[in-house]
């Protein structure tokens, strides 16, 4: 299989995975559209393709996701296709439930999971219209288990994996595919970026996430993963053990994560 000359939108496209898959998609010769809030990497992004003339900016906040469908269906329509989804845009957390406000919790839903499915919502009739289109969406193993500090991380996470493994069951009669890419630690500033109590930044890398795998590494298993048809793809180190503790010794997987070093 080929991405060749497929129109493939991305969002969270100017930074950490979504850059790297952008560059993996585009040295397979697709058509792409780059969607994040920041206009200008994405410019820098699109430059750094091999080929910017098949690359398109779109710059967006996937959090206002009641404004999503206006600024998706007229690129849609003019293209007159859409291939591939690969809904990357998110945001993280490191905080204590009890110090953290309900405001919070309301921008990481809107974001993480309001803003992938207001993307889905948008493109999904062009691809039921055409039968054919893949849907592919950035979870991580915390939407498998939760940990110390992402109460609201993880929550919008488990929601990705509920509704697209629904909406799975929904569309496979219409030739679209649903895959949940499970990334564990991946060198990115999803880190930097995590919001605290306060809802401000954090802006510090973790330890594990600035000895996490390489962004490339990453793009390179999804695209290869995506091409295979798979349902879940799961990318991680070490700590891909806590999905299969919790799976199999829930009750060890308990007694683990309450000491685990998490950042």
């Amino acid at each position: 299989m080929t991405y060749r000359n497929q129109i493939i939108w991305l969002t969270g496209a100017s930074s950490g995975i979504g850059e790297a898959v952008t560059y993996a998609f585009a040295r397979e010769g697709a058509h792409l559209i780059l969607s994040s809030r920041r206009k200008e990497e994405l410019e820098r992004v699109k430059a750094n393709c091999p080929d910017p003339s098949k690359v398109m900016v779109v710059p967006l906040d996937v959090g206002d996701y009641k404004n999503i469908e206006n600024k998706v269906k007229p690129v849609i329509e003019k293209l007159g296709r859409m291939d591939v989804l690969f809904n990357n845009a998110g945001i993280s957390q490191r905080a204590l439930a009890k110090d953290t406000k309900i405001e919070v919790y309301e921008k990481i839903m809107s974001v993480n999971f309001m803003g992938a499915v207001a993307m889905t919502l948008a493109v999904l009739p062009y691809m039921l219209r055409q039968k054919s289109g893949h849907i592919a969406t950035v979870t991580s193993l915390t939407g498998k288990f939760g940990t110390q500090l992402r109460t609201g991380y993880a929550a919008s996470k488990h929601a990705l994996h509920g509704f697209f493994d629904s909406l799975r069951s929904e569309v496979w009669q219409d030739n679209i595919n649903v895959t949940l890419i499970c990334p564990g630690f991946v060198k990115t500033h999803i880190s930097e970026n995590a919001l605290k109590g306060d809802g401000v930044p954090q802006n510090i890398m973790d330890d594990a996430i600035a000895h996490g795998l390489e962004p490339d590494y990453v793009a390179e298993k999804i695209v290869k993963g995506m091409k295979a048809g798979k349902e879940e793809i799961y990318i991680a180190g070490k700590e891909m053990m806590g999905v299969y503790l919790k799976r199999f010794f829930p009750g060890v997987f308990s007694r683990y994560i309450r000491k685990a070093k998490v950042t």
